[in-house]
């Protein structure tokens, strides 16, 4: 019997959201799809306020993730939060929301799960006899600063932990509120213990309050880089995502600004849509960009053989193709330019098992 297609969501943008969608999660087994009834209740759905965000216990009962995955430097990372209110709709993120029942769109950056415990779970995570310290990443899928830390301080306590363990950290955010850190930044980095890495995707304020809409605007993250710098703590900068054919033609001068605010050494990812990320991508590029949507389209497959997603190990993160080796190749030129290909290592000879009581070290 003929189905007709479902029709798609409707979808509009919301002030300081990113995700222009609320799909639903890809493990649910329904959905629900509204209609013109000719009664006007669509007009009234679109004409609802915007979500607020809600910050909801986390009741996680590790706080140490761990991976193998040969694209990235670290083996195991802690993440303060589930969700971000930064609202990036590119997030590769998004899709992990599905697994707690939640849509990657709108969900992703309203429904915000904390880690309340996490310093705890990290103390005694240390503390295990069998604990053996390797660099930390704190902040790899979710920002560790996003909005809902200026209040509830998780990273920062996180960072005491790993300051009394002396410990080695690597930090991701888009957020100046890691400023806010630099007594405990500083001291971690009087024993080379720390590297701050801040992620910059454009350098155009218009472009940032709808890519990435509750991000600190773009000159904030470039002061927060000096002021890293200034204090002494080794910070780079992250062009991520490079967006072809959108943000691809700044990677020169966010490079130079990046050299200008102090940064040793500068990063880049291509573009990842996994799972539902591509439908709201392309949502968000039909809203915000629609003269553009169909080359951004067209190149962000050449780039991934022809998907608008390639997740094999050694592409995922640079692509393949002709338009990926040229964007690395500037990147790598520019880097040399520039000097920004500092990579210090961090020590793990330092670490000292902390009480899992939290109590104070006599010595």
């Amino acid at each position: 019997m003929f189905r007709p297609a479902d029709p798609p969501p409707p979808s509009r943008p919301h002030k300081g959201r990113g995700a222009v969608l609320n799909p639903k999660g890809r493990f649910e087994p329904h959905a629900t799809v509204p209609v013109d009834d000719g009664w006007g209740s669509l007009e009234a759905l679109m004409s609802e306020p915007s979500p607020e965000t809600v910050i909801r216990p986390d009741r996680s009962r590790s706080i140490i993730a761990e991976n193998s995955s040969p694209d990235i430097g670290f083996d195991r990372s802690i993440n303060p939060y589930r969700g971000c209110e930064h609202g990036c709709v590119y997030c590769y993120a998004r899709p992990f929301h599905a697994f707690l029942g939640l849509s990657s769109g709108l969900d992703f950056e309203t429904q915000i799960f904390a880690k309340h415990d996490a310093a705890t779970l990290l103390r005694e995570a240390l503390a295990a006899p069998g604990y053996r310290p390797q660099v930390l990443a704190l902040g790899a899928v979710t920002d560790p600063y996003q909005p809902a830390e200026k209040r509830l301080g998780i990273t920062r306590g996180v960072l005491e932990v790993l300051l009394d363990a002396r410990h080695p950290v690597g930090i991701v955010t888009k957020s100046h509120l890691v400023t806010r850190d630099l007594d405990l930044l500083g001291e971690l980095a009087s024993m080379d213990l720390v590297r701050v890495a801040v992620s910059i995707t454009t350098l155009d304020p218009a472009l940032a309050r709808t890519l990435e809409p509750r991000c600190p605007a773009p000159r904030l993250r470039l002061a927060a880089v000096e002021r890293l710098a200034r204090a002494g703590v080794p910070v780079s900068v992250n062009l991520s995502p490079v967006i072809p054919g959108l943000n691809d033609p700044e990677i020169e001068a966010i490079c130079t600004a990046a050299a200008r605010a102090g940064a040793h050494q500068v990063n880049y990812v291509l573009l990842r849509l996994p799972h539902e990320v591509k439908e709201l991508f392309c949502a968000w590029l039909e809203t915000h960009q629609p003269l553009k949507k169909d080359r951004i389209l067209a190149l962000v497959r050449a780039t991934h053989g022809g998907r608008l997603y390639e997740p094999a190990f050694g592409q995922r993160m640079r692509g393949s193709g002709a338009y990926a080796r040229l964007i690395r190749d500037r990147f790598e030129q520019a880097r040399r330019r520039l000097g920004l290909d500092r990579r210090p290592p961090m020590p793990t000879h330092l670490f000292r098992r902390p009480s899992p009581e939290g109590q104070l070290r006599l010595l």
